[in-house]
């Protein structure tokens, strides 16, 4: 039997979030193995429309066979311009399942997972040109300690850029075993003592490598940005994020309409924001989904409706 590509999380309370129209038109932006586009679909009547976005060929294995679904082969950042070529000027709702697919941690090849040896990949997209060997072997130390520091939030950011560079001169860092290794990471069984500390760097380390390689805020930013401007009044805006720099991105944007976060007032002193929260306080998984399925035990669902 294949193994999954990817458990849905939050699936039935993601998707309750968009209160779903029958007839209406909405978007899944991180297809992957389909799960959360099937439940949409299953909901939506006949005259219904679900666009589905993914940049990773690899799940084009996972397209819904329906004539109400629409797949779209790319970045979720270009939103706006596809839904413009589809002559979509308006959608009742969007659903966003962020961070990294089970597929892509459990496909050893990638280089997304420490429990691997793998190649320094960690491309979202096979046809972009940035690989985390890259980044690792080329970028400056002051460049590394910026992106271990803003994206893996670890405060010995300038000690591991710094290791990073000493071991590279000797010779290159091709795969992730040879980066641990130079960062005298130990994640074996063998190492118990330390493995809990360590598997909490790697998972830093990781991220920050990860997140660069795919300018993953950047577009997140863009995708929130033109969500905003897609929803119809009422439309529903349904949101799973996994660590805090996504979540922070996404809280501001459903508060204040921007990223940064910055209120914008109307001249009594409301805010004007072009969202309402739905939850303001984050709903997450049951315990007996963590069980189910652990990757879940980081997610956030944030709901908000266009006003």
């Amino acid at each position: 039997m294949a193994p999954t590509y990817h458990v849905p999380v939050l699936l039935k309370e993601s998707v309750d979030g968009l209160d779903i129209q029958p007839d209406g038109i909405y978007v899944d932006v991180t297809f992957g193995g389909g799960g959360h586009s099937r439940e949409i679909l299953r909901r939506l009547g006949p005259k219904g429309r679900l666009y589905g976005f993914d940049q990773d060929s690899d799940v084009q294995r996972n397209i819904v066979d329906d004539k109400r679904f629409v797949f779209v082969h790319s970045n979720f950042r270009y939103l706006w311009n596809w839904m413009r070529y589809h002559e979509e000027e308006q959608i009742d709702g969007l659903l966003a399942d962020l961070g990294v697919s089970s597929h892509h941690f459990d496909d050893a090849g990638r280089g997304f997972s420490f429990r691997f040896d793998a190649p320094l990949d960690m491309r979202m997209n096979r046809q972009a040109t940035l690989t985390a060997q890259q980044v690792v072997n080329e970028y400056s130390e002051e460049q590394l300690a910026d992106v271990l520091y803003l994206y893996g939030e670890l405060r010995q950011a300038r000690r591991l850029a710094a290791a990073i560079v000493k071991a590279r001169q000797k010779q290159p860092l091709l795969t992730t075993g040879q980066l641990l290794a130079a960062l005298g990471i130990d994640i074996s069984e063998e190492n118990a003592t330390q493995n809990s500390l360590w598997k909490k760097d790697a998972a830093k380390l990781f991220q920050a490598l990860r997140i660069e390689v795919n300018h993953e805020l950047e577009a997140l930013r863009d995708m929130l940005n033109a969500a905003c401007r897609l929803l119809k009044p009422g439309g529903r805006l349904s949101v799973i994020t996994y660590h805090s720099l996504e979540d922070r991105i996404v809280k501001n944007m459903m508060r204040t309409g921007n990223a940064e976060g910055k209120a914008e007032h109307d001249f009594f002193g409301r805010t004007q924001a072009p969202l309402h929260i739905n939850n303001n306080k984050a709903i997450t998984p049951t315990d007996d989904e963590v069980e189910r399925n652990p990757r879940s035990r980081s997610a956030k669902l944030r709901v908000a409706t266009k006003i």
